[in-house]
């Protein structure tokens, strides 16, 4: 009896192994497992690509006609010099939320940051705050090539350096946009060497311009983006989709070091402006009033009994002898207006003071005893940024 059940068993076994070969054989798709042979019943759809034409809403020709004029700066401090005393920016609030937190130590020893190449004589534009104290400079460029700079030139009230490298076969030099052309909403392009890690370009809009009252430099009218700019890339280019220069990045607002989608970039004219004085005199010369002037608000305006909303800034100081003294301005005046244009605030006063060149006149209004008076200044040459007056 188990004789006979064992062979029926057997015979079964063999028939079905017999059954499972042909089956495998002839049709193997009954017999695969479903993730067996996935690919062969999937259908992919692929696009055909000639190999010239661009993705739609590429910004791929603004980057190739700019980037190349885009350098890296690397900056170097001799520690064999005397240390001569230097504010320590690491508990600065202000100063970590426009320019991120600062190595450890006392000295860095080097930096890095970003430049554009501008002209085919190998003239550079940057921040001053890229190259400040700097004893050694170096231009890396987008071809790896490396140069040591010499620096023409910087201002620090508007953070623009200009450097010279001297270099053959240099890329093609950037192309100057017009600040006319720029609006809010346009899109932008930030080019630079953020962190270190190479050429990167991001992208934003332009979210403000005539930025001011941000408390970065002394003369401010930002273009404000929220193109991601980060550490490493100050100095470098913000640029439009036609691969214009629009602007030189500065700063940004954050609390980590990090972009927050708050930049700043100082616009292409006022950059062109303070450039071309200093490759003409070395530096920057302003005008120069001698005044110590004081935002007018609503309690001051009060205390002083005058009109209801009155405009315009209370000199709460003049300089003995300088021009404004000469010109009759007296403590306790309210300016109203230079060369008949109204003036609102302090920084719009030294904005368009600065612009009147030392030797020039300046028709001033004042406010003096509810009355009005017309003076006439000749401005002064604006002391170094470490003077107190304006």
């Amino acid at each position: 009896m188990f004789n006979r059940l064992w062979l029926l068993f057997a015979q079964s076994v063999t028939i079905l192994l017999a059954a499972w070969f042909i089956v495998a054989t002839l049709k193997p798709q009954w017999v695969s497992s479903p993730n067996q042979n996935l690919l062969e019943r999937v259908t992919l759809k692929e696009g055909l690509y000639d190999g010239s034409s661009l993705s739609p809403g590429s910004y791929h020709e603004a980057v190739k006609k700019s980037m190349p004029a885009v350098v890296n700066i690397f900056t170097n401090k001799n520690s064999s010099k005397p240390k001569t005393k230097k504010r320590n920016h690491s508990s600065d609030p202000l100063f970590k939320f426009f320019f991120g937190d600062e190595p450890p130590g006392e000295e860095p020893k080097s930096s890095l940051g970003s430049g554009v190449l501008v002209s085919p004589e190998g003239v550079i534009l940057t921040n001053h705050h890229v190259i400040s104290d700097a004893d050694e400079v170096e231009v890396s460029l987008a071809d790896g090539r490396k140069f040591s700079a010499k620096l023409i030139g910087s201002d620090p009230e508007t953070d623009i350096a200009v450097l010279k490298i001297n270099a053959p076969s240099l890329p093609t030099p950037i192309t100057f946009g017009e600040i006319e052309s720029v609006y809010v909403g346009d899109v932008v392009l930030a080019i630079g060497n953020p962190f270190g890690v190479g050429q990167t370009v991001t992208s934003g809009i332009v979210s403000a311009l005539g930025r001011d009252h941000v408390g970065i430099n002394t003369f401010e009218n930002f273009i404000q983006t929220d193109a991601s700019i980060n550490p490493g890339n100050s100095g470098g280019a913000l640029v439009d989709t036609r691969g214009n220069l629009i602007g030189i990045n500065t700063a940004i607002y954050s609390n980590n070091g990090g972009s927050m989608g708050i930049g700043f970039a100082i616009p292409v004219n006022l950059a062109k402006q303070v450039m071309e004085s200093i490759l003409i005199t070395g530096g920057v010369t302003r005008g120069w009033i001698g005044v110590e002037p004081q935002n007018l608000s609503k309690e001051l305006s009060e205390s002083l009994g005058l009109p209801a909303n009155t405009e315009g800034v209370l000199l709460s100081g003049i300089l003995e002898g300088g021009p404004a003294a000469r010109g009759g301005a007296q403590p306790g005046d309210v300016l109203i207006s230079v060369n008949d244009k109204p003036i609102m605030d302090v920084r719009q006063l030294l904005n368009q003071i600065a612009q009147i060149g030392p030797g020039n006149t300046a028709d001033l209004k004042v406010l003096r005893k509810n009355k009005t008076l017309d003076l006439k200044v000749q401005t002064g040459k604006r002391p170094k940024p470490t003077a107190v007056n304006q």
